[in-house]
């Protein structure tokens, strides 16, 4: 199981908090305390007159036993519910305790502003409370997952948890599919994929890397499991970008059909950004469309290209030509598979980190100024923080009808040098060079305040990647490739150009493309 526990002092805004948690995850939101009135028929004022706190305490854990059984749930905790050390066991067995911190003032604001009587609460407020916080101090102090709520909306409060998590429900793209962060190995993967409605047989697509170092644990658990999982079966290609390519999705198609797959069937893809957008067009089209999931095992496919639906492939002209929005129905982030990953791959995702720290979170990109072993020391964090701002950004526009364009930023050119460098150089690595392009771009025509683009450089030169166009690749090869570049209207190409760190402008359009080589 993993239900989501809120846990925290009265006024710490779980029952708020969990409700819109819940309705972003598409969970069920339970409240303990509406749970156990409902159960005894009393208010909890009344069930501790007449049964005390003890006797509460234990009409409390019959109920919360009852409560975990079943699916998936956002549960709102009562402020004690798990000062028994039963009840916080069998919580922290079967899900995640968030611990909701509130300075005291606010407490007290939010107490003071409602109108639920609180049995243990009565007579001086401030007295009273802050006598409960002095008892419980250590018990509160051993909750290690924490968020803060002070001043902070529930809707905040919930964005937050959802990044400690690194659990998101993408809505807005067909039925909407999860995003989860598993810190524990594969070994759960089957069940997963079922508790998602998920039906075999399961291509496994990977390259020829990806594949020696995982596919064999995948296809045990697929061959030891009942039903038709034993028919899986390993579809592996070459790695490179130079696969991304018609030929590659032919062979996923073929290589479908001799394995049996239906409709009903799924395509699991693993490995980084160019397997993800090969196998997800593959099962796009397929039969004219069956699921897939996508377990991204690159930094740059966590963070960027497993998030949002987006499916296709290269042709010689230019990069993702060819493709549609065929959403996943799972994907599924195991950070484990970050600790095979070369460290010149690590430095390359870290380029569409720094990408999201720019567009929208400026904290996101100070993380990234601390340097490389800083970053590492906190790779999970930054993950998941990165990924909550993809997510908040396609949910607001999953066709890339406006805002999602932001996501393109250091794009038009860093596509432009991958092509024209025949893929020598990494995305991440082609993505840097393009934002500092880009930022430089924005001061000369003023979008931006000077100074920008050398703060960028700075982050991206202290993760070790490159920041300037190289010196042999031909400016009017750049250029034939920026106009063929698919975010291009009227035969003008139009840039999404960073005003600050935190914000984005987008949609300016730059006729004569000399000017990105001239700033």
């Amino acid at each position: 199981m993993n239900h989501i526990f809120l846990y925290g002092p009265p006024g710490s805004g779980k029952s708020s908090v969990g409700e819109l948690l819940a309705k972003n995850l598409k969970l069920e939101f339970i409240n303990l305390d509406t749970e156990l009135e409902e159960f005894t028929g009393m208010p909890i004022s009344e069930i501790i007159r007449e049964k005390g706190e003890i006797g509460f305490r234990e009409i409390e854990r019959a109920v919360f036993i009852r409560t975990i059984k079943g699916s998936l749930k956002v549960i709102s905790l009562g402020g004690g519910a798990l000062l028994q050390p039963e009840n916080r066991s069998m919580a922290e067995a079967s899900g995640s305790v968030i611990f909701l911190e509130t300075e005291l003032s606010t407490l007290i604001k939010r107490l003071n502003e409602d109108n639920i009587v609180r049995p243990l609460l009565n007579g001086n407020l401030i007295q009273k409370l802050e006598s409960l916080l002095e008892e419980r101090a250590a018990h509160y102090d051993s909750f290690k997952s924490r968020v803060d709520t002070t001043n902070k909306t529930p809707a905040q409060v919930s964005k937050s948890i959802q990044q400690t998590l690194g659990r998101f429900h993408v809505s807005g793209m067909g039925s909407g599919y999860d995003i989860l962060f598993e810190s524990n190995g594969f070994e759960n993967l089957v069940d997963i994929l079922r508790g998602k409605g998920l039906k075999p047989p399961v291509a496994l697509v990977c390259d020829e890397i990806v594949a020696p170092l995982y596919a064999e644990t995948l296809l045990n658990q697929f061959h030891n499991a009942s039903d038709r999982f034993n028919e899986s079966v390993l579809i592996t290609i070459p790695a490179g970008e130079k696969q991304k390519n018609l030929d590659s999705v032919t062979i996923f198609w073929r290589k479908f059909l001799e394995a049996g797959l239906d409709r009903g069937s799924t395509v699991l893809a693993l490995g980084g950004g160019v397997i993800g957008d090969l196998a997800g067009f593959a099962a796009a089209t397929f039969m004219r469309g069956i699921s897939w999931v996508n377990l991204p095992t690159t930094l740059l496919a966590m963070v960027d290209a497993s998030i949002g639906g987006k499916t296709g492939f290269d042709l010689p002209e230019g990069k993702n030509l060819i493709g549609s929005f065929h959403p996943p129905k799972l994907v599924l982030v195991y950070p484990s598979t970050l600790e095979t990953l070369p460290e010149n791959e690590l430095r390359s995702g870290l380029a569409e980190v720094v990408k999201h720290g720019v567009i929208a979170d400026p904290e996101l990109f100070t993380l990234c100024s601390d340097g490389l072993e800083k970053v590492m020391g906190n790779l999970n964090d930054i993950v998941r923080r990165a990924m909550r701002v993809k997510v908040d950004i396609i949910e607001k526009d999953p066709y890339e009808k406006g805002l999602r364009a932001a996501l393109n930023l250091g794009h038009t050119v860093g596509h432009a040098v991958e092509l024209v460098s025949k893929f020598k150089l990494r995305h991440g690595e082609a993505i840097s060079i393009g934002m500092v392009t880009e930022a430089r771009l924005a001061e000369h025509l003023t979008v931006a305040d000077k100074g920008l683009a050398e703060r960028v450089e700075k982050t991206l030169l202290g993760l070790g990647l490159p920041t300037d166009i190289p010196k042999n690749l031909a400016k009017d090869d750049l250029i034939r490739a920026m106009k063929v570049d698919k975010k291009k209207a009227a035969n003008v190409v139009r840039f999404a150009l960073p005003v600050k760190i935190g914000e984005v402008k987008l949609g300016v359009e730059v006729e004569n493309l000399e000017m990105v080589f001239e700033v």
